[in-house]
């Protein structure tokens, strides 16, 4: 593992000029494009209920997304070192936004990991280490609100 500093660079380019700049609030879409160097571009817009198209990725998906895959990424890893054979992972993650005139901001995310392991692996240590995965997680220790995890461990029946 490569220690030390790491930067990410991306591009977002705006693609919702109608014609008129934004001229007026409704006159203009939210639509973008994200991009970082080779990879597949990421079609963006804010949230429907912002004026956004509810096709494309927001921010506030993409933050849910990161928070899962990060964690998801670290589970994996302890896993591996502790000798336990994951062969399925699905997370179905929620964050919850509070809006208000004055600012918004999360609330907190409820991470959800359904994880099945190899029979014979120890489902009791497989839960533990998501505990673990939450305090090294990257995102989770950038952010100021909470991160819940509530896992569901099975074994495989094979």
């Amino acid at each position: 593992m490569a220690y030390g500093e790491h930067k990410y660079e991306v591009s977002v380019q705006w693609t919702g000029n109608l014609g008129s700049g934004t001229s007026g609030y409704r006159d203009y879409s939210r639509d973008h494009v994200i991009a970082a160097g080779s990879k597949p571009e990421i079609p963006g817009s804010s949230d429907a209920a912002f004026l956004g198209d509810a096709k494309r990725w927001n921010p506030e998906d993409l933050l849910v997304a990161s928070a899962s895959a990060c964690h998801k990424l670290w589970y994996l890893h302890l896993c591996a070192d502790a000798g336990i054979a994951v062969v399925q992972y699905q997370d179905h993650a929620e964050g919850t936004m509070l809006d208000s005139p004055q600012q918004g901001r999360f609330s907190q995310i409820v991470l959800r990991p359904h994880v099945v392991i190899q029979p014979g692996g120890d489902v009791e240590l497989a839960r533990r280490l998501h505990h673990v995965a939450h305090e090294k997680c990257y995102i989770a220790n950038s952010v100021n609100f909470p991160i819940l995890c509530e896992p569901v461990i099975e074994t495989s029946p094979d």
